[in-house]
């Protein structure tokens, strides 16, 4: 990846919402929202206190995180659709 976030932004994938509900009733494209949960690709090295310190971050490589919908930067990159935003915008992460 050639992406490296700065600061305390991370970079994210959003994970495919699925096409077919629990009833099996199948939802068309025109009809599906954007997905709230995504895998981080790649973390920046956190935001600088005020004692000019980094702060670490909470948030790693390869976490399953969920975001508020219109959180971040959609970014296009290798053909692929990406998220940057802050840490602050992760609302939690998903266990393993």
């Amino acid at each position: 990846m050639n992406i490296r976030p700065l600061n305390d932004r991370i970079l994210v994938k959003r994970l495919e919402e699925e096409t077919q509900t629990a009833g099996g009733i199948i939802i068309p494209d025109s009809a599906k929202e954007k997905p709230a949960e995504g895998e981080v690709v790649a973390v920046g090295p956190g935001k600088m206190n005020d004692a000019g310190q980094r702060a670490a971050m909470d948030v790693q490589t390869g976490d399953r995180v969920l975001f508020s919908k219109y959180g971040g930067t959609d970014v296009k990159f290798d053909g692929q659709d990406y998220l940057i935003m802050r840490e602050d915008d992760i609302l939690g992460v998903l266990a393993a």
